[in-house]
């Protein structure tokens, strides 16, 4: 039997090709290239869950709120039962501009400038409400755009700097059979694979929850203009 042949397969014994023997192969850059791909691969599916989690629950709330406000009762005692620890950001919306008309209703109506200014003001107290939780909403979205949009080129660098190691590794051996060739090129490729497991999820996770938080935003704006137009008709009515 050709002595080629009978080294090159007991070098390829001698590897292993599973995930945690390509990992414990790896050269140490490309296991800390590893290591912080597999942790922003973690973060970001716990991000994915926390973020599932909390929007069945917004939305939820939300429809709650918008039965009891329509439900014909008393918009003060409304107020009453959720103007203090508000718990969803539409109640939070509504507590806001309910807590700014309170305000000017303790002077007065019928005082000079105040009358002509106050929906304004109620809704540029609801407008910044709205901002405020909604950042709160979309809070760790930008790790989600930062991984979908960096795991690859750094999977890639682990990948380059691990073939750039094989192919020393080979010169200075002087053996370019498959069996020893392999082993380093899978060791690279393996970072190239972890940058996309990372990546993929986090990109498609980021567009799905950027298009249902705009749409939560769009539902607290348009119930901003529906309470300003109560209000509107109130002050019309007490002109």
């Amino acid at each position: 039997m050709d002595p080629s042949v009978i080294t090159s397969g007991a070098a390829a014994a001698s590897h292993d090709l599973s995930v945690w023997g390509l990992f414990m192969a790896a050269d140490v850059v490309v296991k800390a290239v590893m290591l912080m791909l597999f942790a922003a691969s973690v973060w970001c599916w716990a991000i994915i869950f926390e973020k599932i989690v909390k929007l069945r629950r917004l939305n939820a709330q939300a429809a709650d709120f918008e039965e009891s406000f329509w439900s014909g009762g008393s918009l003060e005692k409304l107020y009453e039962d959720v103007g203090k620890q508000p718990g969803d950001p539409m109640a939070a919306t509504f507590a806001a501009g309910m807590r700014e008309w309170r305000h000017a209703s303790e002077r007065s109506l019928n005082a000079s400038g105040i009358k002509a200014g106050l929906q304004q003001r109620v809704e540029r107290v609801m407008s910044v409400t709205i901002g405020r939780e909604m950042a709160r909403a979309e809070r760790y979205m930008s790790f989600l755009a930062t991984v979908g949009s960096t795991a690859p080129f750094i999977g890639l660098f682990g990948t380059v700097w691990g073939i750039m190691n094989s192919f020393t590794s080979i010169a200075a051996s002087n053996n370019t059979s498959l069996a020893v060739v392999a082993p380093g090129i899978a060791e690279a490729l393996f970072a190239t694979a972890l940058g996309l497991v990372a990546a993929i999820p986090a990109v498609v996770a980021y567009n799905k929850f950027s298009t249902d938080l705009g749409r939560y935003a769009e539902r607290l704006e348009a119930f901003s203009s529906e309470f300003s137009s109560i209000l509107s008709r109130y002050l019309e009515e007490r002109a």
